[in-house]
Formats: structure tokens, sequence, C-alpha cells
């Protein structure tokens, strides 16, 4: 699933291509994906709006306009969103395109039919229950350590929790306990003070790297002109069960936590 890093590197790339840019039309291939409103109020309403800017807001993209509504997008598993050339068909899986004045538009791609999409003048409606942004400045050791003092679950539980942290999820997750020498099934309220201020460096250094790096490409991840990220080649546990630990060269095991397929070093992380 796209995480922060992959959703702000989808912002970043976007907002100069498509900021200040018309929607001229709408084509929906999958009318369930549009949450609100009605899928043919959803394509009248979004022709002549101008995109004024984009932000995120945890693993959601907010394209705000200029008529006062909000297109919200969230990517969910498997979702791209890739600009192509105004000539272009939908490719297979093509979840709608949205046709934009100039010469590309913007394609919304998911092979696991699971995006969803909302037009709307409140965005609290959609978003109001995420948690505290992990790169704001607002997020500091202390309102970790009171997340985790209140969370009896195992501490990457937590750190999956979006209405508590918004926009961690699976991968940087195992990446952030790992740097922090903690074992994700430990219980979030047992962290120590000196553990909590660790796993804060963690959660900001795995997430600022998977920025920089433009994103992981596990699966079916690219950039909106088609590339693919390399946040991946640099994890130290995430998706490399029976590799090597690359700092004590102990196997790296995997568990099942919650559904989530969870990856640790048995011996960084006691």
């Amino acid at each position: 699933m796209p995480e922060l890093p992959e959703v702000e590197t989808i912002k970043n790339e976007l907002a100069p291509q498509v900021k200040g840019r018309c929607f001229v039309g709408v084509e929906l291939f999958r009318q369930k994906a549009v949450h609100e409103p009605s899928p043919e109020a959803f394509r009248q309403s979004l022709i002549g709006q101008e995109i004024m800017t984009i932000v995120r807001r945890g693993k959601y993209l907010l394209l705000r306009l200029s008529g006062g509504q909000t297109l919200i997008i969230h990517l969910k598993m498997s979702g791209m969103l890739l600009l192509k050339n105004v000539s272009c068909g939908p490719e297979k899986h093509t979840i709608a395109i949205f046709r934009l004045n100039g010469s590309a538009d913007l394609h919304f791609v998911d092979q696991r039919q699971f995006g969803s999409m909302w037009l709307t003048e409140n965005e609290n409606k959609v978003i109001g229950k995420l948690g505290i942004e992990p790169l704001e400045p607002s997020f500091t050791p202390v309102i970790l350590g009171n997340l985790l003092s209140q969370c009896r679950a195992a501490a990457k539980v937590l750190l999956c929790d979006q209405h508590a942290i918004a926009g961690i999820g699976n991968m940087y997750a195992d990446e952030a306990l790992f740097a922090s020498h903690i074992h994700p099934l430990r219980k979030a309220n047992t962290l120590s003070t000196d553990e909590v201020k660790r796993l804060h460096r963690g959660i900001v250094k795995v997430l600022q790297a998977g920025i920089k790096h433009r994103g992981a490409s596990i699966n079916t991840y690219r950039h909106p002109d088609g590339g693919i990220g390399k946040a991946h080649l640099e994890f130290q546990v995430a998706h490399r069960r029976g590799g090597s630990c690359l700092c004590c060269g102990s196997p790296i095991q995997r568990v099942s936590l919650r559904g989530r397929g969870t990856y640790f070093c048995f011996e960084c992380q006691r």
C-alpha cells in the first residue's frame, strides 16, 4: 500500500504538472470508486474547475479546486496516479481518467480496484479523524509517548493506527521499529522514555529517507511519470524475509500481526 513517503512523492511530482489546470472531462470505469457524490454529479461538478493546490493528509491526496470543493483520492492497496498524453486510452485496471486542458491527462490506475474518491466541500467528513502527522513539528517524543502509553496492543499496531498517527503503514512501521531496536510485538505501553525517544527518531528518519528515495516500489507503486521509487532498496527488514540482517547477519523473520506481514531481526530487536 502506498504510505506517507509514496503519497508525498506523488503530491510533489504532480503539483507542478497540474496546478492551475482545469478539468475538461472525466471518464469513470469503476463507478463504485466514487463515494461522494453520485458518479454523474462527480463528473459534472469537476468539469470547469481549476486545480488550485495539492496537499497530502496521511495517505490521502487532496486536490483543492477553484469552486470551493476538494477532490480527495485514497490510493488504498495498489492505486497509482499517472500523467499520460491526451491521446492515451485506459490501460488495464484503470479506475478513472481525468481529462485536463493541456498536453497530459491524469489516469487513476488500481490493480486491486480498492481506490476511493470523494468530491466534497467538507474535507473533515473524510479525513477529520486522522491522527497527527509524523513529520510535523507538533509530533514530539512526548506526544508519541502519550499515544503509546494509552495502547495495550503491540507497538506496531499503534504505529499503523491512522487515527493515532497518520501516514505510517506496514513497511515504514517495520523499518522504524528496526531503527529503534524495538520488537514489533512489544506492548506499546511498556516502552521506556529512552525507547520512545529512539522510536520517534526512527519514525522521522525512515519517513524522510522514503521521501528522499521517492517511495518504495515493492509491487505496483509508480511515480506519475511511470518510473519506480528506490526506497525499498534501502530497507533493512521490510519485505526481506529470509535475507540476512545488514547489522548482525541473522536471518530476517516474518510473523503475522493482525493480518499484516511483519518483518524484524530477532537479534537486533529482542
